[in-house]
């Protein structure tokens, strides 16, 4: 067994066979999955924070690791966003329905959203970092009355490349949280809601951030961590507050490759979730 951060012990090795319930693009190159293990037991029991990540493995390709898109509070099946990159994603999405593979995990030290109940939230994702996040939004909304006022800032290069844009735009007519989506360009002419970087989206919430009482969660490219970070420090959130998942680093889950040692930290094993202070001390973190 491998040690996780918190104490958990992990069984390191032990995988188990999922079928596959649903398939659906999200992009041209990413894809919608809708898993359920085949022992029964674990679909009730299979247990995970949001922003922890698992292990696909299929016999004769490899193994690969994705995070969980899903929330801890809907049972019997778990949902993945997966973006078509080499040799196992190829071979990941000639997989059809019925199909199966097998799983391993849960890894990594997740977001302990148990801890932020009563505070405000900012959620900012970007790109590839709304996959990792629909699971801490799902889970605050399946949880609402836990949080305060909860913000969700989501920003996509165009219409056509917003991951989960059916789910965004539904969300944002809920209005359980509020959500701001943005695109950099608009190629369709009919976006209804702001053109844009996901930064020019604060001016919609700033007035009312109460910086003492804020957490801010935030996934996305690189770059787009140091002006969201510059906005949050605008608002005076705390640097410890400043949450951000670095799943892109993810290899064997387990610290044993190497892959996302950084000044001796396995990002597997203690992140992939740190703070901006971390960050701060670690520079090669993002």
């Amino acid at each position: 067994m491998t040690l996780a951060s918190n104490g958990k012990k992990i069984e390191t090795y032990k995988t188990n066979p999922v079928e596959i319930l649903t398939l659906k693009d999200l992009t041209k190159d990413t894809r919608y999955f809708k898993v359920r293990f085949k022992e029964e037991k674990l679909n009730e029991n299979f247990k995970y924070r949001p922003g922890q990540f698992v292990i696909f493995s299929i016999p004769g390709v490899g193994e690969a690791t994705f995070s969980l898109s899903s929330p801890p509070t809907r049972r019997g099946f778990i949902e993945f966003g997966i973006r078509k990159v080499g040799t196992f994603t190829d071979a990941l999405f000639k997989l059809k329905k019925g199909d199966t593979f097998h799983l391993r995990g849960p890894y990594g030290d997740g977001f302990e959203l148990e801890s932020l109940k009563g505070r405000d939230l900012i959620i900012v994702t970007g790109g590839l970092g709304a996959i990792p996040l629909r699971s801490v939004l799902l889970y605050v909304e399946d949880r609402r009355e836990e949080y305060n006022q909860v913000f969700f800032l989501n920003g996509a290069r165009n219409p056509g490349e917003m991951l989960y844009k059916e789910d965004f735009t539904a969300m944002a007519h809920r209005e359980i949280i509020e959500t701001h989506l943005s695109v950099d360009n608009d190629d369709t002419g009919e976006w209804p809601y702001n053109i844009g970087v996901v930064t020019t989206l604060f001016p919609k919430i700033s007035d009312r951030v109460v910086s003492e009482n804020t957490t801010a969660i935030i996934c996305g490219p690189p770059i787009m961590y140091k002006y969201v970070i510059q906005e949050l420090l605008k608002l005076n959130v705390p640097k410890d507050q400043i949450l951000m998942t670095l799943e892109r680093r993810m290899k064997c889950g387990q610290g044993h490759c190497g892959h996302c040692a950084i000044e001796g930290r396995y990002t597997c094993l203690e992140g992939p979730v740190f703070t901006y202070y971390d960050v701060q001390h670690i520079k090669e973190l993002i």
